[in-house]
């Protein structure tokens, strides 16, 4: 394909940019080796779509742009040079939103109808969600009251796989009524259309760049009648003389229509001449969203009684007619209890048994909920296995790591025969009340898969780590944890089974059967996750230590006591004046954490969401703010400033805290904005890792020192 190639000079030299057209394809390929902004992004894009009808971005340098494409896109693409015997080579990198970056060689590239591809970049736009639109939030409550006549635009930019997207006609605060779309949760049922709803707070605009828009919330509140009609949304429906009942759908009708279920419900009215055992099952009936919870709620009380259930049992957990559903109807239904699926959520329709196998229609409900490979993998009794141990690790008390969802794909390797026989009578060996064989007999003999060398030595590794950061996370915190962790204890016994048969000839024969039974892969990949959260732990403290010391500077004797080999230690102040982490209160300490964990993510937090938020009153928060801020230097952000109100802006008391800081409080709101950012942008930079420099503070102390009064808010 032929084309042309030019160098740009952008403002420090000819190598800022280098443009590929190539005319046959209508396409443009721009590598951008040097920084710039947003604004410049937008009019490169400009200029550079004027003869192409696709642009494709290649970046050398990681800036703001780079992550806010990976953002909508789900990737970015991203360029480098290396030297290879002498000669410059070129390589193409695929960056994710998490800031990964895979390396293909520019000759293994390929340029497609969607644009320049890596192999990783194909990989990518499988599982890639739909990109999220800005959004705004709104100021003050919003009512709405759906109109179930109106249909939602087709492939709206606004739907997602989680949320109800409907029309409704919403009235803002001090507006006329609009009809909008409106984004309400997805984890319930949609309110009934015959009421008027308020949504209290944390309501967001959401917006394209063509000028669509439509509104997203996360609660909403039911309105009262009087307050309805008060609203012009909803007027009383006129009193019949007649009373109508109220359509009712059982599972075996849940697909008929409200006219058919009004009509069948009045003919199944019981006379007085039938049989008494009839009023339990006219009693029983449910309609669809009763039915899909109900069925939800007995497999989760089965998972957490660790045990798995069938149809009929499930059926009498119930309480109405499962029995009589067809299988296309019991496979809907499961699709629907399940849905939406999850990564972090366990698919509870794994939990239903046919006999000791899955349901033989298992691959139909997993391909209803977008499982791939469902329909055609072989390994569905062994999926249906793991994920039944990860709803009683889900739902265990108190829950335990779930192991990995197992993986249908093709191209995974495919366990021996002897080692899938054996993981699956250890592990009905190990299920309470599940009525197998060798559950209860302690002369059943024990099938035992002896692990790997290199697998028993990467546990040992993993525990001899895991105990280093322990001690590292009590010299840290200062403190002990009462109870030792049980993936650690776990661990340690699956190793002393597996490596010392003296010891394993001791153990009770429960325990002998359950070390049976564990994997070295989930023993390995258990006492991972639990050192990512130890290492994300101990990062959390040495960031609080951070803070300590720069609130309280420590004095020559404090200093002299930190210890030779670097360790970060927790300076004691010298002067009892200075409150110190112990002295403070428990609830205080648990906030400055939570404002300090926001901080290094960059992020900000609602009011309510705070500990404590929404239990205890403005005027106790602020207290707690101002204490956690009560040593106000130069080089110490206000974390305070990282709490948001429900509309997005600082709290109503902002200026107040403030006050109670003895800094000066601007009266413009424009001016106090500005401040409330800068402080924002003082707490991201102070915690982020690592630091970034610390811009100055926009709003000085009060004048001679006096704390100043804060206007009326």
């Amino acid at each position: 394909m032929r084309g042309t190639v030019q160098t740009r000079n952008l403002g420090t030299g000819p190598g800022d940019a280098v443009d590929v057209h190539l005319p046959d394809s209508r396409r443009r390929l721009r590598f951008q080796l040097a920084s710039l902004d947003h604004r410049a992004w937008r009019r490169a894009v400009d200029e550079l779509a004027g003869d192409a009808d696709d642009l494709d971005w290649v970046f050398g340098p990681d800036t703001p742009v780079t992550r806010d494409l990976a953002g909508r896109h789900g990737f970015c693409l991203r360029v480098r040079s290396e030297t290879v015997g002498g000669e410059r080579r070129v390589h193409i990198g695929a960056e994710t939103q998490d800031r990964q970056i895979q390396w293909t060689p520019l000759d293994e590239c390929v340029l497609t109808p969607n644009g320049l591809s890596t192999p990783d970049v194909e990989t990518i736009r499988l599982p890639l969600p739909r990109p999220k639109p800005p959004s705004f939030p709104i100021l003050g409550s919003l009512l709405f009251a759906l109109v179930p006549e109106a249909e939602v635009p087709i492939s709206s930019p606004f739907a997602a796989d989680d949320r109800h997207l409907v029309v409704a006609d919403v009235r803002p605060t001090d507006s006329p009524i609009v009809r909008a779309l409106l984004s309400l949760p997805g984890d319930t049922d949609l309110p009934p259309v015959e009421h008027v709803y308020r949504i209290p707070d944390s309501a967001r605009m959401l917006v394209t760049e063509d000028g669509g828009w439509a509104i997203r919330a996360n609660r909403y509140l039911r309105l009262d009648a009087h307050e309805a009609q008060r609203t012009g949304l909803w007027t009383p429906a006129p009193v019949s003389d007649t009373p109508t009942a109220a359509p009712v759908l059982s599972p075996r009708n849940a697909t008929t229509t409200p006219q058919q279920g009004a009509e069948s419900q009045t003919q199944a009215q019981p006379s007085a001449h039938q049989d008494d055992a009839a009023q339990p099952q006219a009693s029983t009936a449910l309609n669809r969203s009763d039915l899909i919870m109900a069925v939800r709620e007995a497999l989760m009380q089965c998972a957490c009684e660790a045990t798995t259930t069938t149809w009929p049992q499930l059926a009498q957990a119930v309480g109405c007619e499962l029995d009589d559903l067809s299988q296309h109807e019991r496979r809907d239904l499961l699709v629907e209890v399940d849905t939406p699926l999850w990564g972090n959520v366990p698919v509870l329709s794994a939990l239903i048994r046919q006999g000791r196998h899955p349901l033989p229609y298992l691959d139909q409900v997993l391909a209803g909920l977008g499982v791939g490979f469902a329909q055609s993998s072989p390994w569905i009794p062994e999926w249906a296995s793991v994920e039944a141990e990860r709803a009683f690790a889900a739902y265990s008390r108190p829950p335990r790591a779930m192991p990995p969802r197992l993986d249908l794909s093709p191209t995974r390797k495919q366990p021996s025969r002897s080692q899938a026989d054996g993981q699956a009578v250890t592990k009905q060996s190990t299920r309470r009340g599940s009525g197998t064989v060798g559950s209860g007999s302690s002369k059943a003999p024990i099938r035992v898969i002896p692990p790997s060398e290199s697998t028993m030595a990467r546990v040992q590794t993993l525990i001899d780590e895991y105990r280093e950061l322990r001690a590292r996370l009590t010299q840290l915190a200062g403190k002990k944890k009462k109870v030792e962790n049980k993936v650690l204890l776990d661990a340690e016994a699956w190793l002393s089974f597996h490596g010392r048969p003296a010891l394993a000839q001791a153990m009770p024969q429960q325990q002998r059967t359950r070390l049976a039974s564990l994997a070295g892969n989930h023993v390995t990949h258990l006492l991972e996750v639990q050192i990512k959260l130890l290492r994300r732990t101990i990062k959390e403290e040495e960031i609080l230590i951070k803070y300590e010391r720069r609130r309280n500077p420590p004095n020559e004797e404090s200093l002299s006591a930190v210890p030779a080999t670097g360790a970060p230690v927790t300076p004691v102040p010298a002067t009892s004046s200075t409150p110190s982490k112990t002295s403070a209160s428990k609830a205080e300490e648990r906030l400055r954490r939570q404002l300090v964990r926001t901080a290094s993510l960059g992020e900000t937090i609602p009011l309510l969401d705070l500990e404590g938020g929404r239990t205890l009153p403005d005027d106790t928060l602020r207290r707690m703010l101002t204490a956690i801020d009560r040593s106000v230097s130069p080089d110490v952000p206000l974390l305070s400033a990282l709490v948001t109100a429900p509309d997005g802006g600082p709290v109503l008391f902002f200026r107040r805290l403030l006050s109670d800081l003895g800094l000066a409080v601007p009266h413009s709101n424009e001016v106090l904005l500005m401040v409330w950012r800068r402080e924002q942008e003082r707490a991201h930079a102070t915690y982020a890792d690592p630091p970034r420099p610390l811009p100055p503070r926009l709003v000085p102390m009060a004048q001679g020192g006096q704390r100043a009064e804060a206007p009326p808010t």
